[in-house]
């Protein structure tokens, strides 16, 4: 596997290293060593899959604070998502700046998000799948938000935001 690390310090862009032959590919997709080379966390403890039924669909901005700090590794595996994160940790210089990529099914790229990021996608297909795995279980009392158009963010969404639920959409707006 490819690291590379996004301007997000301690977030990765994970592109797959195919060996091809006649029959196709094969790729790792996930290397529990390789995690740990790069000094991320190499304990996920659930695998979770979404599926979009519009593009524009629009999940997150979602993130847990202590005690149940969450790492993410996501990949689109139908269609193509834009997928953004955002640095919660107020100790950071890139603290509130975001970044997103497109993740695709055509692509293969991941993303590993770090723990206290905020984590976001939109669809841009209809029928947008995405598998990811979490390194600590939902902690509902540990759950934050942010809103996905929360001008103090600036997010870029490529599309209008079509579908959200009522509960992304009522988290605080961000004083600044």
């Amino acid at each position: 596997m490819k690291f590379t690390e996004t301007p997000l310090k301690g977030a990765f862009v994970v592109e797959l290293e195919p060996r091809e032959d006649f029959r196709g590919f094969f790729a790792r997709a996930y290397c529990e060593q390789e995690f740990a080379q790069h000094g991320l966390p190499d304990r996920f403890v659930q695998g979770n899959m979404s599926y979009n039924h519009k593009k524009g669909t629009v999940r997150g901005l979602h993130y847990q604070v202590p005690p149940a700090l969450e790492a993410k590794f996501m990949r689109c595996i139908g269609g193509a998502i834009f997928d953004v994160i955002v640095d919660m940790r107020p100790d950071s210089p890139t603290y509130l700046q975001w970044f997103g990529l497109e993740l695709s099914a055509a692509n293969r790229k991941a993303l590993y998000v770090p723990p206290l990021f905020a984590h976001a996608y939109q669809a841009l297909t209809d029928g947008a799948e995405v598998f990811y795995l979490v390194s600590e279980f939902y902690t509902p009392g540990t759950e934050r938000g942010l809103r996905p158009d929360d001008p103090a963010l600036g997010i870029q969404w490529p599309l209008p935001i079509e579908v959200i639920s009522e509960k992304d959409m009522s988290w605080p707006l961000l004083e600044r």
